[in-house]
């Protein structure tokens, strides 16, 4: 069987990395906002529209950001699911705490939300690189993490 080829070009990346980041993220932060972090329906409305927004911008860098991070991992299922943990972990977590302070998340809602945040991203940090190379895989782009970060990739 022929294999499909891939793409190249930073357009393509940054639609696949963004759409990536925004399908899997609205679904998970809406369960911790709603859930964990105790906001209101309306609150999480706000926060998803804000996210939304954001997952534009920022989808493609954390992908680079990934793949950086990744290109440090070894071949072992121990140093992937660290490496893709603690890419997702030091990239969104800063980004999500703005955005549910922004969205009405005060005080005690508000660490809670972080909190949670930063367990679902080490928990999550592995699925979600699995959807993300899946994604890619869709768009006939190279799954990341094989070489060094590159803008042109």
């Amino acid at each position: 069987m022929a294999e499909t080829p891939t793409r190249s070009g930073s357009t393509w990346a940054y639609v696949a990395d963004t759409l990536a980041l925004i399908l899997f993220f609205t679904t998970t932060g809406i369960i911790n906002e709603r859930f964990i972090a105790g906001m209101t329906w309306e609150q999480v409305l706000h926060a998803r529209l804000i996210g939304g927004v954001l997952m534009v911008p920022v989808g493609r860098p954390y992908g680079l950001w990934r793949d950086f991070m990744m290109s440090h991992a070894k071949e072992t299922r121990c140093s992937q699911v660290l490496w893709d943990s603690g890419a997702l972990m030091s990239f969104q977590v800063p980004i999500y705490a703005a955005i549910i302070a922004l969205s009405g998340a005060t005080g005690e809602g508000l660490v809670r939300g972080v909190l949670g945040a930063a367990v679902m991203m080490l928990v999550l940090g592995r699925p979600y690189g699995a959807f993300l190379n899946w994604i890619r895989r869709l768009f006939r782009l190279p799954p990341g993490g094989e070489k060094p970060m590159s803008l042109n990739a």
